[in-house]
């Protein structure tokens, strides 16, 4: 009788051990639409390996693209130890030709998974444009052929964005800036983002000017070199991120422009513009900006030119 307890006893555990292993091996599996993602990931950039994208442990956000490719992020969160000194949004990837900028938001990825103190809120989206990315010859514009860094509602859109790429750019298709301003869906998942999240400070990654750049209407010092980055102050564009959160929305936007699309920054240089970046923040933040909510219906009115019906606002608000 004994013995049969034994058995059926080490049976139980055994039952208990593999339910185990297998919830473990649950949670680590990622879903099958990430795991898709990491490889097309992986197979368009030589610098992200496919596990070290599953290995991130991102997630889908409540927005996809053009074709349906879900855009991805991940959050570091408050710690129960320490009160964040500001909440920081971080992104990679507007210009699908910009290969450089999704790799190194991964290896700073990787970096907040090691070392997240809690000093900051993070929210980390490694590619906004993943259709122009992961296209068989990648490019600058999404799916619609749309510039997103163009697409943001910043004052009087309606006719400074057509006149800048009619008479500046000379219709140039790579900074086509839509038929209207948040035409496209990543530039309304990050304006809704922007919103909900409410960042002290915007983080771009773009390439190839080998500098950095910096928008904001308040008083917040631009930092004079991140690396070998030094400031260099390009100016605002109509729909500009820059313009749009920056200026706009007085909510600091810190724009480094890698020295090659194509090319990684060494190791060493990934690390400096890093330690750089974190000291400018711990210096910086949190901003002080004015108390009063934006007005969205009025943001976007003012962005057209012209009045908007009530069924147009509706609309917009409905997509978020």
């Amino acid at each position: 009788m004994k013995t049969r307890l034994v058995n059926i006893f080490m049976v139980l555990g055994f039952i208990l051990l593999l339910h185990a292993s297998y919830a473990s091996t649950e949670e680590r599996t990622p879903t099958p639409r990430i795991d898709h993602e990491c490889s097309r990931i992986a197979k368009k950039l030589s610098s992200v390996g496919y596990k070290e994208c599953l290995n991130r442990n991102l997630q889908r956000s409540t927005s996809v693209s053009v074709n349906g490719a879900p855009i991805l992020f991940k959050e570091y969160p408050p710690l129960k130890s320490r009160e964040p000194m500001g909440r920081v949004l971080l992104i990679g990837g507007t210009h699908g030709d910009e290969y450089s900028s999704v790799s190194v938001v991964f290896k700073w990825l990787k970096m907040l998974d090691q070392f997240h103190s809690g000093l900051f809120h993070w929210h980390v989206f490694p590619l906004m444009n993943p259709d122009g990315l992961l296209k068989k010859k990648s490019s600058r514009t999404n799916a619609n052929g749309v510039d997103l860094n163009r697409n943001f509602p910043t004052r009087d859109w309606k006719a400074k964005s057509e006149h800048y790429w009619i008479v500046r750019t000379n219709k140039n298709p790579r900074r086509y800036p839509g038929t209207h301003p948040l035409s496209e869906p990543e530039s309304r998942w990050l304006y809704s983002e922007i919103n909900d999240f409410k960042p002290d400070v915007i983080i771009a990654v773009h390439a190839p000017h080998g500098i950095v750049d910096f928008n904001h209407n308040g008083a917040t010092d631009a930092p004079n070199k991140l690396g070998r980055l030094h400031l260099n102050l390009l100016g605002t564009y109509p729909g500009s991120l820059g313009n749009f959160a920056g200026i706009q929305r007085s909510i600091p936007v810190l724009t480094i422009e890698l020295e090659y699309a194509g090319i990684m920054p060494s190791p060493r240089e990934v690390n400096d513009i890093w330690i750089d970046m974190i000291r400018w923040l711990r210096q910086n933040l949190p901003v002080e900006r004015p108390g009063e909510p934006v007005d969205l219906e009025e943001e976007l009115r003012l962005a057209q030119g012209k009045e908007i019906k009530i069924d147009e606002i509706d609309e917009i608000e409905n997509i978020f």
